[in-house]
């Protein structure tokens, strides 16, 4: 195998989306774990397929914060710590530039449609398969 054929074979890897198991629900998420992709998020999307999310990954655990910055999506997010636990779920208002703030460490933070984590019983403190191992 060629070095470019190597280097599409890596991108392609590291832009499929990973299985998350939480609320008894097979959720796909598109993994967003450097700064650009997490700068990028969801802006421009119009809608995203059922159980389909983003999850931003970090190479640390600290409070995060979140804004809808150029993002017209209802959604809501669950941060999510180290051991792999819900740590605080909100709403987020499209195009809305106030920060929503994990309020305690969050390792991870996983968007999806809004009122999908309502809908599917997530709570706080509820373990999810699946996640990834942060770079560092």
């Amino acid at each position: 195998m060629g070095l470019m054929a190597i280097l599409s074979l890596a991108v392609a890897l590291a832009m499929a989306p990973v299985e998350l198991v939480l609320g008894g629900v097979t959720v796909s998420a598109e993994v967003a774990d450097d700064q650009r992709e997490r700068a990028k998020g969801l802006m421009g999307r119009a809608q995203l397929p059922p159980n389909h999310g983003m999850l931003f990954v970090y190479p640390d655990e600290k409070v995060r914060s979140f804004w809808m910055k150029n993002t017209t999506l209802p959604l809501s997010i669950a941060f999510i710590d180290v051991t792999g636990r819900v740590v605080h779920i909100a709403d987020l208002e499209p195009l809305n530039t106030t920060p929503v703030s994990s309020e305690v460490p969050a390792m991870y933070a996983l968007e999806m449609t809004r009122g999908w984590f309502q809908a599917h019983g997530v709570v706080i403190g509820q373990p999810i398969s699946g996640l990834p191992v942060p770079a560092r």
